[in-house]
């Protein structure tokens, strides 16, 4: 079959792709996998009995055919989004109206939208110039790698790594934004940057940029001119899983981006978006043309939860206690596993994954990950997730990878116990 340009970009290989069709055939093979490498959340009791009660309520209520009977405006579902509004307004103090809040068919699917909107070329007075979206931080989630229609256009730098502590043990490490590095991007000089993203806390790392860090890119964003998009998949105050004490915020430049994925409904695929109009009405036309409409059954399960304060609740009172926990399992697994090697595990701040960099791995991180799947254990290699940066000389690299505590116990301990006889002989292979 020929494919056009777009045809032939979007259906050659992705890191996404690898993760998700990963994910996609371990789950409906049936054979036993240790599965470390997905982006689904846990099952969490506690809060899937809320939401039973909820999709209960729904289908007693003669109304509750509503929310899969008709069709949203383009923006997406007026009383979801009317309560959004009223939750931060009455929560942070921002500020907004029904006018900040677009919602989309997942948050993948408003990146998707955001980084082609401010990332590729611009026409202005008979110029053309490609501008890129600058990530602060690399690595960051894999799924942004390939979302623009025309080329890649990220640029990022590497972090800077330092030593840590967790929970007064050593054996810990942490990314860094690199700001002087930043600031001298040739990119940057030249005004060629269309947007700063990052999201808070990191997939892959559970890294949480500190208040001081968000200041500082707020002021860059409006240096440049261009919006500061934060991706805030995992943080406050839905899912809520992180660890750090930091506050979030918002303004006119900051375009906050939200999902009810992780709070454990990643299959009712909603995005949320808070921004200036003018950016709300850019994505509202772009989901009439690419969807019709945003989907609507997520936000008629949501609703009543955002509006009586119970997802919030949750959030901070179940969700992240129970990931907490796993981080907390899932480091003393590895440091046992790993004891009198060099291992490091990325300081666990937040979100649902362990970032582990084997220091003179003698294999890259893809080589590492292709045994792995053999032993019947998935994660994900390092090199997808540096997004924007040419990794090829650089080593870091290819020596970390991806690792998600949303498992059973007995899942981790076994898929843990797997990497460590995969790195361990590689290891003892390189010294003989």
């Amino acid at each position: 079959m020929n494919f056009s340009s777009f045809g032939r970009k979007f259906t050659g290989g992705s890191g996404i792709l690898q993760l998700m069709d990963d994910l996609g055939k371990a789950l409906s093979e049936g054979k036993p996998v240790n599965m470390l490498g997905g982006g689904n959340p846990a099952r969490i009791a506690e809060v899937n009995a809320v939401y039973r009660e909820i999709l209960q309520k729904l289908a007693d209520n003669p109304d509750g055919i509503e929310s899969i009977g008709n069709y949203s405006t383009p923006q997406g579902d007026a009383k979801f989004i009317g309560a959004l509004a009223d939750f931060f307004n009455r929560e942070y103090g921002w500020g907004i109206t029904a006018d900040n809040i677009a919602l989309t068919n997942g948050s993948q699917n408003a990146f998707f939208y955001l980084f082609n909107l401010f990332g590729g070329r611009f026409d202005s007075d008979g110029q053309s110039v490609d501008k890129t979206i600058l990530l602060p931080l690399a690595p960051e989630y894999v799924g942004y790698a390939d979302a623009h229609v025309e080329g890649r256009h990220f640029t990022a730098v590497p972090p800077q790594i330092v030593d840590a502590e967790h929970n007064g043990e050593g054996g810990f490490f942490k990314y860094r934004v690199d700001f002087d590095a930043l600031e001298h991007l040739p990119e940057v000089k030249a005004g060629r940057i269309g947007a700063i993203c990052c999201s808070r806390p990191t997939n892959p790392t559970g890294n949480v940029l500190a208040d001081g860090e968000m200041a500082k890119l707020d002021a860059l964003a409006r240096t440049l001119g261009v919006p500061l998009i934060i991706d805030n998949a995992y943080g406050m105050p839905f899912p809520d899983i992180i660890y750090s004490d930091v506050t979030l915020t918002w303004n006119s430049n900051t375009i906050l981006c939200f999902s009810l994925s992780k709070v454990g409904l990643p299959g009712v695929r909603t995005g949320i978006i808070v921004a200036a109009p003018e950016v709300v009405r850019a994505v509202s036309c772009l989901n009439a043309v690419v969807n019709l409409a945003p989907t609507r059954f997520g936000a008629a399960v949501a609703t009543p939860l955002i509006a009586d304060g119970r997802l919030k609740t949750l959030s901070h009172d179940v969700i992240r206690p129970f990931y907490r926990k796993q981080a907390n399992f899932a480091v003393s697994l590895l440091k046992q596993e790993f004891a009198g090697c060099p291992v490091k595990i990325h300081k666990p701040e937040g979100a649902i994954f362990l970032w582990v960099w084997f220091d003179g791995l003698p294999v890259p991180a893809q080589e590492l990950y292709r045994r792995l799947k053999n032993r019947g254990t998935l994660v994900i290699p390092g090199e997808h997730f540096f997004v924007g940066m040419d990794t090829a000389g650089y080593r870091h690299a290819q020596e970390c990878i991806r690792i998600s505590i949303a498992q059973e116990e007995d899942v981790l301990r076994k898929g843990i116990a797997a990497i460590g006889a995969e790195v361990r002989a590689l290891y003892g292979q390189a010294r003989r």
